[in-house]
């Protein structure tokens, strides 16, 4: 599932998000979603989100949702 839609993201979420730095190399960083920092409903590059570990980037999987 993919992470452009606020919706289908909740908090416990397991998600792969790239970071800034690592746009341009597509690189990816697995975690749970701690806070949903986009507000908008929709978001053409990912929502932003921020895992429990700290690291701020876009969702672009969703790879387990929350129970």
């Amino acid at each position: 599932m993919d992470g452009n839609n606020r919706k289908n993201i909740t908090r416990g979420s397991l998600v792969d998000v790239v970071q800034k730095p690592d746009q341009r190399t597509g690189n990816l960083t697995r975690g749970r979603v701690k806070d949903i920092l986009t507000k908008s409903p929709f978001h053409p590059h990912g929502i932003k989100v921020r895992l429990e570990s700290g690291i701020v980037g876009r969702v672009k999987t969703i790879l387990q949702k929350a129970p």
